[in-house]
């Protein structure tokens, strides 16, 4: 059941942006993988290959590199809905930097790469649907990245509390004070200033 309910949710997800045959979605659903992913467990690690494409149905993943000081820096995290990998080490096939880690039990879909070039040239729609999706997940680095200059730190977790208050329940503290290059303490102060401040 949670298998179907998987394929449901990505073709409806897809369906949502450009339309796919019976044909076309049978096809799809032969060539993924479904997967769920315990809390802690890891779907890459740093110095390792990424080849796979992940759809996360129902959970929560982070991506993360560890620093020079041997913290950890978390780049992106991705919740319902939403695809996750390693770009540069999927396109050029090199070892990442990377790792991608599940915060929450956590039910993937995996599209091989080599796997996801072979559909495109089947499916020309679902190579536009990946279009569309990279596009939109580079516009939304490109305004991160404005805000990381332009704002203030507590504009910026004011900004990211307003456009994604899921994650304020769903993240530990200290992951979303890596996202947004706080530490803990600082992300604390934040939060207790807006909390008691008048409404």
């Amino acid at each position: 059941m949670a298998s179907t309910n998987c394929t449901n949710n990505l073709i409806e997800h897809i369906q949502a942006y450009v339309s796919l045959t019976d044909t076309e979605i049978a096809q799809l659903i032969t060539a993924i993988q479904v997967k769920t992913v315990k809390k802690k467990e890891y779907l890459l690690k740093a110095g390792n290959i990424c080849k796979d494409y992940y759809f996360v149905s129902q959970g929560c993943l982070r991506m993360f590199f560890i620093k020079e000081n041997g913290t950890e820096q978390i780049t992106q995290f991705a919740i319902e809905n939403w695809w996750m990998t390693d770009h540069m080490s999927l396109l050029k096939q090199q070892q990442s930097p990377f790792y991608i880690q599940a915060i929450e039990n956590t039910n993937v879909i995996i599209l091989h790469s080599s796997t996801a070039e072979k559909l495109f040239k089947k499916i020309p729609a679902l190579e536009k649907y990946f279009r569309i999706i990279l596009q939109h997940a580079y516009a939304a680095s490109q305004f991160r990245i404005k805000y990381l200059y332009d704002y203030s730190r507590e504009e910026l977790y004011t900004h990211f509390a307003a456009h994604f208050p899921d994650f304020l329940q769903r993240v530990p503290q200290y992951m979303l004070a890596s996202f947004l290059g706080f530490t803990p303490e600082y992300l604390s102060e934040i939060r207790k200033k807006q909390q008691n401040s008048p409404s």
